[in-house]
């Protein structure tokens, strides 16, 4: 199934916190800090994305959780404020 999602994690370690963030940026948008919506992704590129951030994370201390966002539950997202954070990574240059 295809499905687009909404990846959230909580990291102790900055490292691993930044590896992860990479990897979701991989496979989707970062919305707030800690959240980022996922695009659609089959099973098997899902299985990838699990595998992935496994064998970034410390299980003891970490979390990362997938939660699906089937179509009608997207289209009754209601944002109130600032609607998708902008990377600072990607927004300004140092010259």
């Amino acid at each position: 199934m295809i499905m687009k999602m909404l990846a959230v994690y909580d990291i102790a370690n900055p490292k691993r916190l930044a590896k992860v963030a990479k990897i979701l940026k991989d496979y989707g948008v970062r919305v707030q800090y800690s959240k980022f919506e996922i695009d659609p992704v089959g099973e098997a590129g899902f299985s990838t994305l699990q595998h992935r951030i496994a064998e970034v994370i410390d299980t003891v201390s970490d979390g990362v959780k997938y939660i699906p966002l089937c179509h009608r539950c997207r289209n009754r997202i209601e944002i109130i404020g600032q609607g998708n954070f902008v990377d600072p990574d990607e927004e300004f240059y140092i010259i």
